[in-house]
């Protein structure tokens, strides 16, 4: 299964680039993980929140495959303990071909991305930065690796 994560806009923060590829490098040890940028919007201050919902949602359909599994990472999502995570994770390997996390501007998704998304997942009921998700998600995936394998990197 290939796993990727779908990000509008590029990661600002050097600490946050750092993490994020420190967490990638370990995560391709255990699948073929990639991460996607799609640019951010021109003149984006000149269009309404649900305008720039429309076109970032415009940009992220354009990179979805129809046989995609694609899940949001989203306020409304599944809340999940590190644990159950990897036995979603586990469970999504065995049925899934390529497996894309979304994580949407500003504001959120488009309706029509919400429509296409087949499964929604929340990392905390607090706020977050969408800089400093990307860097939580990359954790929390790398994580479920080793509880998968049994490696001691998470404790119970």
């Amino acid at each position: 299964m290939k796993t990727i994560l779908l990000l509008v806009g590029k990661t600002q923060s050097k600490i946050f680039r750092e993490g994020i590829d420190d967490y990638t490098s370990r995560i391709k040890h255990y699948m073929p993980f990639s991460i996607t940028t799609i640019p951010e919007l021109k003149n984006a201050k000149n269009l309404s929140e649900e305008q720039q919902k429309q076109k970032e949602g415009e940009l992220i359909m354009k990179e979805i495959q129809p046989t995609d599994t694609v899940v949001l990472l989203d306020e409304h999502g599944s809340e999940l303990t590190s644990v159950q995570y990897a036995d979603w994770l586990t469970r999504k390997q065995n049925t899934a071909r390529r497996l894309v996390f979304v994580i949407g501007g500003p504001y959120g998704f488009s309706q029509e991305v919400y429509t296409r998304a087949n499964d929604k997942i929340s990392l905390s009921r607090m706020t977050f930065s969408h800089q400093m998700v990307r860097l939580i998600f990359t954790e929390q995936l790398y994580r479920a690796c080793t509880i998968i394998k049994g490696e001691p990197y998470h404790h119970e």
